[in-house]
């Protein structure tokens, strides 16, 4: 299974790169709102919060818009997504888009813009 994880020896020093590199990436913009990966302050401690491909945002979506790939990711279908935003709510991680000016939801799809623009190699993609 092909998935984004966070480096527990690496210390991020919440200079937003990842989330930078993810929404230009996706959405030709920086724009904090729009990266699927988030960086939070969490018991004094800041932590990017990142998609673990656990599937419940698949689960919540009544149109069968989001399936799991072969490596384990989990993707959106654009013409199954309606942008109801039930993925987003079902999300604990608070990484699923929905953009207003967008008609679909997004996701993490590991493919791993946000580590290589990490400094401090917080984030990496790996195989489990």
């Amino acid at each position: 299974m092909k998935k984004l994880k966070v480096n527990k020896d690496a210390q991020c020093m919440a200079c937003l790169a990842c989330v930078q590199a993810c929404s230009e990436a996706f959405y030709k913009v920086f724009d904090p709102d729009r990266s699927c990966i988030q960086v939070v302050e969490k018991n004094d401690k800041v932590k990017p919060m990142v998609c673990v491909q656990c599937g419940k945002c698949a689960k919540a979506c009544p149109n069968g818009a989001i399936t799991q790939n072969a490596k384990g990711v989990y993707m959106v279908n654009k013409k199954l997504c309606d942008g109801c935003g039930k993925c987003v709510e079902a999300c604990p991680f608070g990484v699923m888009v929905k953009a207003e000016d967008k008609p679909n939801a997004s996701k993490c799809i590991a493919c791993g813009i946000c580590a290589k623009a990490c400094p401090m190699d917080v984030l990496e993609v790996v195989e489990s």
